[in-house]
């Protein structure tokens, strides 16, 4: 079945067929017929699975008709990323290329005045993170009685990043009849309250088991004898033997993403970074890059776990298992996209066995493992011997210094310098010891201090 037989107009369906896309996702099929009827949706889908044109494409079509007012949006789309909320804006400057619908982003990292322009002008369209959005609802700058349509994406991870008040505050000030749409890709009973509160009688939609991961992934488990050098060594390793396109390594700290960015770097890979302290001209200007293939290797903390459209991710590698084991659905759901194959690899060292037991216990089965033959039971002298540390090198400088100060002894000696090393070595200088200066002294200290106080 395509798209033609899901109730969108002709218009709409043609942009959808310049952009490639000939047959929807099971999200999709199911999705879109009701959200063009009006009825509540409860989307339960993994990351991956074609949830944004789910309900981008309707909207537009029932956006169609009506004008906007100032500071009065005719809907509004809630995500819990800066990086998600552009996704979708440009969703719709992708699919709404034919219609006049006007749209405002509201985001942290960009001025409130450029934001306030578009919002006074009036917008059919307001995508926003909660924090953004609850800053201009405080300065009256934006008010929310006149919407018609209510999108909460990725619902789950709202509720991690402790967005769950906010959001409910904004529903709240919203009119009570109006076509709500809840997607996410778990369902926890935080979640469920919410959906329960605020759906009406709503068309529940699942494709797919909420800790199940897709089939065109090709997941596999290293097990690293060591700490964060060994698994540098590691992941050096598979980026040199595995036939990468372009990757993305998570690591769970902004601190974490930084080493490895900058050991990368030193190597010699084409690498970029992205956590959450970068400010917002600098995150876009990295995705770009690696989108267009400037950047192969993107080291990224979670905010890149959710929501980037990069269709052709390769490889992702989870340089740490994550905290949260839903977090590791939504990490390697960046690759395998839209139907294509993809890998990912994830090292684990003995200190995250806990993390491991609680990822394996989620999935409902092991990680098929993969041995990394350069390290094994060897790895600590791997990295003894690729990266010698200064602590290292230094006594072999100072011995060599040594040898090169030492006098030169006869045989006969050798006995008795034994025995000046077994007790400390003085050296006089009339009647005061010299301690440790050998059988050498330095002539400044035989100096005569006398002589040197009358002149």
């Amino acid at each position: 079945m395509g798209f033609e037989y899901l109730g969108l107009s002709e218009g709409l369906l043609s942009v959808v067929e310049k952009s490639g896309y000939t047959e929807p996702t099971p999200i999709q099929k199911q999705a879109i017929p009701g959200i063009l009827q009006g009825l509540d949706i409860l989307g339960i889908a993994q990351t991956g699975t074609g949830k944004t044109a789910s309900f981008t494409l309707p909207m537009i079509d029932i956006l169609s008709e009506g004008r906007a007012r100032a500071r009065m949006p005719r809907s509004l789309i809630l995500e819990p990323t800066r990086e998600l909320a552009t996704q979708v804006s440009e969703s719709f400057e992708k699919y709404g290329a034919n219609s006049k619908l006007t749209m405002a982003l509201l985001i942290g990292g960009v001025a409130f005045a450029d934001q306030e322009k578009k919002l006074d002008r009036g917008v059919d369209v307001l995508i926003a993170t909660p924090g953004r959005l609850m800053d201009h609802m405080e300065r009256g700058k934006v008010m929310l009685n006149g919407v018609e349509i209510l999108v909460v994406d990725e619902a789950d991870r709202m509720l991690d990043m402790g967005f769950i008040p906010d959001v409910e505050k904004i529903c709240k000030a919203m009119p009570q009849k109006i076509q709500s749409l809840f997607f996410s890709a778990t369902m926890p009973k935080e979640i469920k309250q919410l959906t329960d509160q605020f759906l009406k009688n709503p068309r529940e939609i699942q494709v797919s088991a909420p800790a199940s991961t897709a089939k065109t992934i090709s997941q596999f488990l290293c097990i690293i004898k060591g700490g964060e050098k060994e698994k540098r060594i590691a992941l050096r390793h598979l980026l040199d033997t595995q036939d990468i396109k372009n990757a993305i390594i998570f690591c769970n700290r902004k601190s974490v993403v930084k080493v490895v960015s900058k050991s990368l770097s030193v190597h010699g890979y084409s690498v970029g970074e992205l956590h959450g302290d970068m400010q917002q001209s600098i995150r876009t200007e990295t995705l770009a890059k690696f989108k267009n293939d400037e950047i192969q290797f993107l080291v990224a903390s979670d905010v890149a776990a959710r929501g980037l459209d990069i269709p052709d991710v390769s490889h992702v590698f989870n340089f740490e298992i994550p905290n949260n084991p839903e977090d590791y659905v939504h990490r390697i759901g960046r690759t395998g996209r839209a139907g294509r194959e993809g890998k990912s690899f994830t090292l684990s060292s003995p200190a995250e066995k806990k993390y491991l037991n609680f990822l394996t216990k989620f999935l409902g089965k092991d990680i098929p493992l993969y041995e990394i033959p350069s390290l094994g039971a060897k790895a600590k002298d791997i990295v003894a011997e690729k990266l010698p540390s200064p602590a290292a090198k230094e006594p072999r400088k100072k011995k060599a210094v040594a040898k090169a100060i030492e006098p030169q002894k006869t045989e006969p000696q050798k006995t008795e310098e034994k025995e000046k090393n077994d007790k400390p070595t003085t050296q006089r200088q009339g009647n005061t010891a010299v301690i440790g200066m050998g059988d050498h002294v330095p002539a400044f200290l035989l100096r005569d201090d006398t002589v040197k106080s009358k002149e």
